[in-house]
């Protein structure tokens, strides 16, 4: 069993930053791949990066590459995605995921096992 739980998330004006948490507990997980997904209004819920569970290997949608970055702490048992260069496309609900090798991929949240309840980011222009 993996909690996540998202945090960071907030009301930002258009180019600033926002650096999203979310801490997690449970069994392992210092050997779960973590991925950030986000859902805004009246669209599908949307792949936004990932990272391996080493933190070696990191992978971003292209919307959002260059501006976002995805991190982890594994003494913390958090991982972190830094957002800049904000846009008020990006408004939307963020969640943090694990899941557990073998995976496949990690852009899918099919692929995904545990699920935080998500922090509202808010863009305005």
């Amino acid at each position: 069993q993996v909690q996540l739980v998202e945090s960071g998330g907030g009301l930002v004006q258009a180019g600033g930053s926002l650096r999203l948490s979310c801490a997690a507990s449970g069994r392992t997980f210092s050997r779960y791949a973590m991925g950030w997904f986000r859902q805004a209004p009246g669209k599908e819920r949307e792949f936004v990066a990932a990272i391996s569970w080493s933190g070696y290997s990191t992978y971003s949608t292209d919307s959002v590459k260059g501006r976002f970055t995805a991190s982890r702490d594994n003494a913390k048992n958090t991982v972190y995605l830094q957002m800049n260069s904000l846009k008020p496309e990006d408004t939307a609900v963020y969640y943090c995921a694990a899941t557990q090798p073998p995976y496949a991929g990690l852009a899918a949240a099919s692929e995904y096992d545990y699920w935080g309840q998500g922090t509202q980011v808010t863009v305005s222009s």
